[in-house]
């Protein structure tokens, strides 16, 4: 049974990752106290007919209950029980912004007199142990729900019979300019490569357009760099695989995201599939 606990940041968008899993077959349950997680594991396993694939959302709107997350999960581990972890986050500032668009209640919110920004950076540093636990992290400060979707997609819709278990690599191209993606776990900087920016002909064009992507291949600079890229993420991935990691986020950053990270990005996608590496990769920025 793959079984997928659910959790992460209050506002950073788990109900649509939610819905975006039970388009893809999943069997979704909302709210679930995590003591109850090895009981509800124990009943997905005995109950004849019980989908194959099982998420359950976990959180602090639990309060107190929440305390026992730890615990919950060791026992799955102490009887052999598989399971992933699938972390939401998101900025402070943006968590705020969506709140007060919302008009919601933050469930952590009363503690500090209803103010949002105390109750933001409580439930960060709560969850901060859990989502180091985590086996996926998705960073929705700048992901458009429809992208959302497609994250989702391209992290659990399997084929029947592939290895859930095997490494993907999420390959992120973005602009410094709009910040650092959360959940990277190696970051580049092309900065230092020659900007097609300032070409005129070029600037209204991205990296996936041919024109852009050869300015910035055929410099000298970045046939370097790539050629230094590539060793390493091939030396990286399978030391990562054998460690057990489910995700590898690699992000690449320009100035605005439009151009030399963006052929970067894609190129080392390319290059990974072609190595049979389970790839894809996303231009957080391009549309900025």
């Amino acid at each position: 049974m793959e079984f997928i606990i659910v959790t992460g940041l209050s506002g950073a968008g788990k109900s649509k990752a939610v819905a975006a899993m039970e388009d893809i077959g999943f069997y979704c349950v909302d709210n679930l106290p995590p003591q109850l997680i090895p009981v509800f594991y124990d009943m997905c396993l005995k109950t004849e007919g019980w989908p194959k694939r099982t998420a359950v959302v976990t959180d602090t709107r639990g309060g107190e209950l929440f305390k026992s997350f730890f615990s919950a999960i060791s026992s799955l581990e102490n009887e052999g029980k598989s399971y992933k972890i699938l972390f939401l986050d998101a900025s402070d500032s943006v968590l705020v912004n969506r709140y007060q668009e919302t008009r919601r209640k933050h469930p952590l919110s009363d503690s500090f007199k209803g103010s949002l920004e105390e109750a933001v950076r409580l439930e960060r540093e709560i969850l901060r142990p859990v989502k180091e636990k985590a086996d996926y992290v998705i960073d929705t400060t700048n992901l458009h729900p429809q992208y959302m979707k497609e994250r989702i997609f391209k992290l659990f819709s399997e084929e029947v019979g592939s290895d859930v278990n095997s490494l993907s690599v999420h390959c992120v191209s973005f602009g410094f300019k709009y910040g650092i993606p959360l959940e990277s776990d190696l970051i580049f900087d092309v900065r230092c490569m020659p900007n097609p920016f300032y070409d005129k002909n070029l600037r209204p064009l991205t990296g996936l357009d041919e024109p852009v992507r050869d300015y910035v291949m055929s410099c000298e600079e970045t046939k370097g760099f790539i050629t230094r890229l590539t060793d390493m993420i091939d030396y990286l991935v399978p030391l990562y695989k054998k460690e057990g990691k489910s995700q590898l986020v690699i992000a690449i950053g320009c100035t605005g995201g439009h151009h030399r990270s963006v052929a970067t990005a894609q190129y080392l996608c390319d290059h990974l599939k072609i190595k049979g590496v389970k790839a894809d990769v996303t231009h957080r920025d391009i549309k900025k």
